[in-house]
């Protein structure tokens, strides 16, 4: 019931600490004819989400037809029968469009949610990165794509410990995540990939202090993420149902919030038999950590 489409291979962006260009080199797209109709096969096979992926599914189609063609694919997937939920990660920040956010809102196929790797948002490690930006267009680019389309689903990744992250630089990085208050947030500390530019930087941080500032990175995500959760507290979310767990006794799944294997779950009991890679209404009563807890929502007759 879900699939991965993989729609381009390599990279371009050539980050100091990421190993992908010399391993897999440049960035290259698949022909667009070729993917939808990969997509067309998933959905005739039973597929019901489908996640767009690349190392910078932003990038799609810039090499093969002169610009970024992520917004005219999505369009594309869109039209195919059978399929409920898109969903797209690896969004990279400089290439976000409004022609982009304009067709998630639009598109009830899209679920609302990004993933925009940042990385940090400390001007002089971003460029120390090979990355552009820094805290106040970072800003100014989530609050808009959050006015864009309302309720969307912020996900984000972070390194810690980049060589020459000083304290100020990790204070900025801690307020920034508290400022913007990502709906989903993973934190890394940073590990030198051999051959990599970034591996034989000068100003390399202490491996301890890189673990203890991911963990506070974390610690302040884990009460961001609880107080978010307290907020769907009474409402309903739709469900894709991934399975039962026979210790707890209750049915799992994912909402439109949740991609696999790097969000949380909803857990949710049912009086009656589900299908698994089925859609369901849940009621949701009560949260713990990252995950919600809840009921299956009553057939309206």
């Amino acid at each position: 019931y879900t699939a991965y489409l993989k729609v381009a291979d390599g990279c371009d962006n050539c980050c100091t600490y990421c190993a992908i260009p010399a391993i897999r080199g440049r960035f290259r797209s698949r022909p667009m004819e070729e993917v939808v109709a990969e997509a067309r096969r998933l959905a005739a096979g039973g597929v019901k989400e489908l996640i767009v992926v690349a190392q910078d599914t932003t990038g799609y189609g810039a090499d093969l037809y002169g610009e970024p063609k992520l917004a005219e694919l999505l369009e594309e997937l869109c039209a195919i029968e059978g399929l409920h939920w898109i969903r797209t990660l690896y969004t990279y920040p400089d290439r976000i469009t409004d022609r982009l956010l304009d067709l998630i809102a639009r598109e009830e196929k899209l679920v609302p949610y990004l993933d925009i790797p940042l990385q940090h948002c400390d001007k002089e490690i971003l460029r120390r990165m090979n990355r552009t930006g820094d805290r106040e267009s970072l800003t100014a680019l989530l609050t808009h794509i959050r006015k864009k389309v309302p309720g969307i689903t912020l996900r984000t990744t972070l390194i810690t410990g980049f060589p020459g992250e000083d304290e100020a630089a990790f204070s900025s990085l801690a307020e920034f995540v508290r400022e913007i208050r990502f709906d989903r947030l993973g934190c890394f500390a940073y590990s030198a990939e051999e051959g990599t530019p970034a591996a034989d930087f000068p100003d390399q941080v202490e491996e301890q202090v890189r673990q203890d500032r991911m963990e506070n990175i974390m610690t302040d995500q884990l009460t961001i993420s609880s107080e978010k959760n307290a907020e769907k507290l009474g409402t309903q979310l739709e469900v894709l149902v991934e399975g039962y767990d026979s210790y707890i006794r209750c049915y799992f799944g994912r909402s439109a919030a949740d991609a696999p294997d790097i969000d949380g779950k909803v857990f949710f009991i049912s009086p009656k038999p589900l299908e698994i890679g089925s859609f369901v209404q849940v009621q949701i009563n009560d949260t713990i950590e990252y995950d919600l807890l809840g009921e299956l929502c009553e057939e309206k007759a």
